[in-house]
C-alpha cells in the first residue's frame, strides 16, 4: 500500500486537543486511454495484464477450433483481439517498455504462430509497430492540422542551404537532454534513421 500519513490536530475552543490521522493513497499506476503506465512511467503492469488476457483468448481460440472453425478464420479472430489490442497506443507506450517486457510479448506471439492462431510470415511485435509509428508520423508531417503537429520541431535551416543526404525530414533535432524524453514518441521519431 501506497499510503503517506498526515497528521492534524483541532481546537474546539476548549482545552481539548483533538487529533487524528488521515491516510492519503497515492496510485502507483494510472490508467489512460487503456493504458496502465506506472508511477516510475513503466508499462509492466499494462504488458502482464496483456499477456494474461491473451492467454484466456488462446483459450477460447481453442474451444473455437474445438467446435469446428477453420484456421483462415482463426487467424482473423486472432488478429482482430489480440493483435489489435497489442497495437492499441502502442506509439505512447512502446518507448517505455524494458527489454523483458518485450520479449514476454514476443513470445505470447510465437506461442500462437505453431498453434495456427498467427500466421508464420506475419509482422512481429516490432514490425507491427514501426509501421504504426512510421505511418503516424508522417500523416503528423503531412498534415498541418494534425494534431501531432503543433509539437514538431522547425525546419532546419541546414538543410536549406546546403546539399546533405537524404534524411527522412527537414526537422531540426532537439537535444537529448534525459532518458525519459528519448522514450517520447516524437523523439524517438525525429532521430529514427538519422545516424
Amino acid at each position: 500500500m501506497n499510503c503517506r500519513s498526515t497528521t492534524r490536530c483541532r481546537t474546539d475552543g476548549r482545552t481539548n486537543t483533538m487529533c487524528f490521522s488521515v491516510y492519503i493513497l497515492f496510485p502507483t499506476c494510472l490508467k489512460m486511454l487503456g493504458v496502465n503506465i506506472g508511477d516510475d512511467f513503466s508499462v509492466g503492469q499494462h504488458v502482464q495484464r496483456f499477456v494474461t488476457s491473451s492467454a484466456q483468448t488462446h483459450y477460447a481460440l481453442r474451444m473455437l477450433r474445438c467446435h469446428g472453425l477453420n484456421t483462415a478464420a482463426l487467424q482473423h479472430v486472432y488478429r482482430a483481439t489480440i493483435v489489435a489490442c497489442l497495437t492499441y497506443a502502442a506509439s505512447a507506450w512502446r518507448g517505455f517498455i524494458k527489454a523483458s517486457e518485450r520479449q514476454h510479448i514476443n513470445l505470447m506471439m510465437d506461442r500462437a504462430r505453431p498453434l495456427g492462431y498467427y500466421s508464420p510470415d506475419a509482422p512481429t511485435f516490432d514490425d507491427l509497430c514501426d509501421n504504426a509509428d512510421d505511418e503516424l508520423f508522417s500523416m503528423a508531417l503531412l498534415w498541418s492540422n494534425h494534431v501531432l503537429h503543433a509539437l514538431l520541431p522547425p525546419l532546419s535551416a541546414a538543410s536549406q542551404r546546403y546539399n546533405l543526404r537524404q534524411r527522412p525530414h527537414s526537422l531540426q533535432l532537439p537535444e537529448h537532454t534525459t532518458q525519459l524524453s528519448d522514450c517520447n514518441f516524437l523523439l524517438r521519431l525525429l532521430y529514427k534513421n538519422t545516424y
